[in-house]
């Protein structure tokens, strides 16, 4: 599917240095859930034994200008963490 103006988009890297796993969402509400649900999930494997370490990474990007950029609100700025935390 070809990426228009304004889509986002979660990636994940469940162990650095990988290549990201990607979703499209629809609402950074949305991305926001997914990002905290792989955050939980990566937590749940390691404290279970499932890996034995882990350094993850991940975030929210929108298709502007015909490019992938970090996603920040337009009036404050700030990145999806810290919206969500204020």
């Amino acid at each position: 599917m070809k990426s228009k103006e304004g889509d986002l988009k979660v990636w994940w890297i469940p162990q650095v240095p990988m290549k990201a796993f990607e979703v499209p969402v629809k609402t950074i509400q949305e991305a926001k859930l997914i990002l905290n649900v792989l955050a939980d999930y990566d937590a749940f494997q390691f404290e279970n034994n499932i890996k034995p370490d882990y350094s993850n990474a991940g975030g929210l990007v929108v298709f502007e200008d015909g490019d992938w950029f970090d996603w920040h609100h337009p009036e404050t700025d700030e990145d999806i963490d810290e919206y969500f935390s204020g």
